[in-house]
């Protein structure tokens, strides 16, 4: 702590939100020294905040920067499009400065107070992003006023970003369910120093370790949390290794979505929202096919207590595995960038942003619907690798190649966020549609379930196919005729 007292600090922007921020690192006298605030506002030219000056325009960090350096800059303007962060980080680039942090979008400061805490350093996704949907999260949240709120796959990205929303959403306890203890750890941590700067100081955290692919364990546990609504994030998730390892993606996303269920049903949960994917749109992976299969499971819940619903929606920018950590690694041992096809696209859209969403069709939406979060249009994956080369001052294809090696086995060139016998219908609420869609499968989920089953678990005393891996995916495909069969996979 003795070597951040004498680190100097500006604040850009001079409303609420920096206020804050500024009162905390003079209160506390541990950040460093606050040397002023910066702020667009003229009128605000030449005042001070609690005896800080404030310097206006934001540009003037230029000259101000030369006359009296600062080693760190906070933006605090969480209202700000990627194109006003985009230049105001530029200019901070400029000045010298060289540590940037910023406090991230509106939608996670819904207990309306910023906090130190919750600045992060600035990266490429961040300037990537188009402009997020903003939800007034605290109305949204009030559906889980004074409930218990489980949080499946809670240490992973969307999981973890859930819990840092529902934090001051009112929920009495708040269950972060994950097999990896260092991902509860770390978030639990996180949580509990929101909670010291007064964010959900009422709400109780329960880390739960376990995994919903032991099905008696599932049902224990729910009985014993009795949570009110379910937020299941939990999946494996990387496209190419679960082409590989097809029977665990069966047993972790489908036949732990199904344990799930029926003990969500059985312990007398009220809602319980899956997260998906556009990948479940007409799979040709076992990974899109698993999703498939987990949505119908959740959509297919008839004469239940329980509102079952689905949301779906395509990739998130910085996520866990996800192309844009790949790409800055690359770019920061000097390339080259690796992308799969010249004309591949995905669509994007930020953590904050995707949660937020999932947070309020999870409050409005009704039992037996499927949503899709608007993702606006696609982008193509080499030019978001030639933007983030241009973040970190390269420049592309001269001082950082970019490769292309080819799809990887189940990938597409274009994803979708529907299926053509979907059809997606706008709602009132902003960001968020209603898919019509039929059930999958005519009415034979439970054979396909069935024959899956008996592949992936071993049944003491009956002939089995335990474990076969080619025998997954011909079942999958019996029912999915767009899953892609390789032509020289081994047995084992």
């Amino acid at each position: 702590m003795k070597q951040t007292k004498n680190k100097g600090i500006y604040i850009i922007g001079a409303g609420f939100a920096g206020r804050q921020l500024g009162e905390e690192i003079r209160n506390k006298n541990i950040f460093g020294n606050l040397l002023g605030y910066l702020d667009d506002d003229e009128t605000l030219g030449g005042t001070t905040l609690t005896g800080v000056p404030v310097y206006t325009p934001i540009s003037s960090i230029l000259k101000i920067q030369k006359a009296n350096p600062a080693d760190e800059a906070i933006i605090a303007v969480p209202q700000a499009s990627h194109e006003q962060l985009r230049r105001i980080y530029n200019l901070v680039t400029r000045s010298g400065i060289s540590k940037t942090r910023f406090l991230p979008t509106v939608s996670q400061i819904i207990d309306g107070n910023a906090h130190l805490i919750q600045t992060r350093e600035l990266s490429a996704e961040d300037l990537l992003r188009r402009d997020p949907v903003v939800i007034h999260l605290k109305k949204s949240l009030e559906y889980l006023r004074g409930r218990r709120v489980l949080i499946t796959g809670a240490g992973g990205s969307i999981g973890s970003e859930l819990s840092r929303q529902l934090l001051s959403g009112g929920a009495e306890r708040l269950y972060l369910f994950d097999n990896g203890e260092n991902n509860i750890y770390e978030i639990e941590k996180e949580l509990k120093l929101l909670q010291k700067e007064g964010v959900g100081e009422k709400a109780t955290i329960v880390p739960v370790l376990g995994d919903l692919r032991d099905r008696e364990y599932t049902k224990f546990i729910l009985n014993r949390l009795k949570a009110d609504v379910i937020f299941h994030c939990a999946a494996y998730k990387h496209v190419p290794m679960l082409e590989h390892n097809p029977v665990e993606a069966v047993k972790n996303n489908i036949f732990g979505t199904l344990n799930l269920v029926d003990a969500a049903q059985e312990a007398g949960a009220s809602r319980f929202v899956l997260i998906s994917t556009d990948k479940a749109v007409n799979p040709s992976s076992v990974y899109g096919a698993s999703k498939t299969l987990a949505e119908e499971i959740v959509l297919s819940q008839k004469n239940s207590n329980t509102d079952f619903m689905v949301v779906r929606f395509g990739n998130v920018l910085g996520s866990r595995g996800s192309i844009v950590p790949l790409f800055q690694k690359q770019i920061l041992t000097g390339g080259p960038v690796t992308v799969t096809h010249p004309d591949v696209t995905r669509f994007f859209m930020t953590i904050p942003e995707a949660s937020s969403l999932v947070l309020k069709a999870g409050g409005v939406g009704l039992g037996g619907n499927l949503y899709i979060l608007e993702m606006g249009a696609p982008i193509r994956i080499q030019d978001l690798a030639r933007q983030m080369i241009r973040f970190y001052g390269f420049e592309p294809n001269k001082e950082i190649d970019i490769n292309f090696i080819g799809l990887r086995p189940g990938e597409k060139i274009t994803e979708t966020l529907w299926a053509d016998d979907e059809s997606p219908e706008k709602t009132e609420y902003s960001g968020i549609s209603l898919l019509q869609r039929s059930l999958r499968f005519n009415g034979e989920l439970n054979s396909l379930l069935d024959d899956l089953n008996t592949t992936c678990y071993l049944h003491p005393g009956k002939e089995s196919n335990y474990r076969n891996r080619i025998k997954v995916r011909e079942f999958l495909s019996r029912y999915i005729p767009s899953l892609e069969i390789p032509e020289d996979e081994p047995e084992y």
